[in-house]
């Protein structure tokens, strides 16, 4: 088959100027080549068309692939990651992962937890917060966990996320304002267990791999997975196994499962559960668009601890996507 691989490189937004921040969720060189060696491994032509800008121009050359394996976050925008699929659509090129609506739906962290919360499964209390004026309407008391409400890789999460005095509260969110430039999330905090659902399919195929829970090591930020967390994670976190027999992860678990279902995500990613203090599980957000580097993505990693292979992993993410397109 003739897969193309759409993606945002990381090091060619570098060498045009943009922060490591702005970049961070974006892709390194050596995932597209490990990508690309797994799909040649299982039998198939791969082809790089690269980022947005570069899909219109081979669209508009009339290239065209069997299949395509987006993995592109976009640059700038609320609908960013919807560019690609959008565009594929739009040409009838089938491709693997989420369609449109899910991907602009799920990056916007309020409207996603406003959908979950109408289904009847548990989230945190949350306020949107885009100007001053909307402070005085949090119905809950801190303490508050504020993030930008449309960003991933814990960008703009930091040790100072979690506040604990209301009066703290709007500094904090015009710092967030003016480095986003988007509204805020303000949730309730929550003070228990952290972990990651890794999902494998679509719809009622769909199922749970396992979780993986996350877990800060004493150099770290505390109070959640942060931005500097993540990016030296190798110092500052631990992963390991939740046991699917332990209460609060089996509730988790099908929160997660029963998320990705109800949102319509596709083929494979992750949804991530955190715990109160009392042990209760609650939904936090999904990520249909999971990061793929083979050692240091939190869905790879989860894979390895499992006993899958990378090239497992992948291959069910596609077979799952051949499937559903009665391939």
């Amino acid at each position: 088959m003739r897969i193309g691989l759409t993606y945002d490189l990381r090091s060619e937004y570098l060498a045009a100027g943009h922060s490591r921040e702005a970049t961070a969720e974006f892709d390194r060189d050596d995932t597209i080549a490990a990508l690309e060696e797994t799909f040649h491994s299982l039998g198939h032509e791969v082809f790089r068309i690269g980022n947005a800008f570069a899909l219109v121009g081979k669209l508009a050359r009339k290239e065209r692939w069997e299949l395509v394996f987006n993995i592109a976050e976009g640059l700038r925008g609320i609908g960013r990651e919807a560019l690609v699929p959008a565009l594929l659509d739009l040409y009838e090129v089938p491709y693997v992962f989420s369609d449109p609506l899910v991907l602009a739906l799920s990056l916007h962290k309020g409207m996603t937890k406003r959908v979950v919360r109408d289904a009847g499964l548990p989230t945190p209390d949350f306020a949107l917060v885009a100007r001053p004026e909307d402070l005085e309407g949090i119905p809950f008391p801190p303490p508050y966990f504020a993030k930008p409400v449309a960003e991933g890789t814990s960008k703009g999460i930091s040790a100072e996320s979690v506040v604990r005095r209301r009066e703290d509260l709007l500094p904090l969110c015009r710092r967030l304002w003016s480095r986003f430039r988007q509204p805020v999330l303000v949730e309730e905090h929550l003070a228990g267990r952290e972990f990651t659902v890794g999902i494998v399919g679509t719809g009622e195929k769909a199922e749970a791999l396992g979780a993986l829970e996350i877990s800060a090591l004493p150099a770290a930020d505390a109070g959640g997975y942060t931005y500097r967390n993540k990016e030296e994670y190798e110092k500052l976190v631990a992963y390991r196994l939740a046991d699917p027999a332990a209460p609060e992860v089996g509730e988790g678990t099908r929160i997660a499962l029963e998320a990705w279902r109800l949102l319509g995500c596709r083929d494979g990613g992750r949804a991530d559960i955190r715990c109160n203090k009392e042990g209760q599980p609650f939904f936090l957000e999904v990520n249909p668009l999971a990061g793929l580097h083979p050692v240091h993505s939190d869905l790879p990693i989860l894979a390895g601890k499992l006993g899958m292979s990378y090239r497992e992993l992948i291959g069910r993410i596609l077979g799952s996507a051949l499937e559903r397109l009665g391939s």
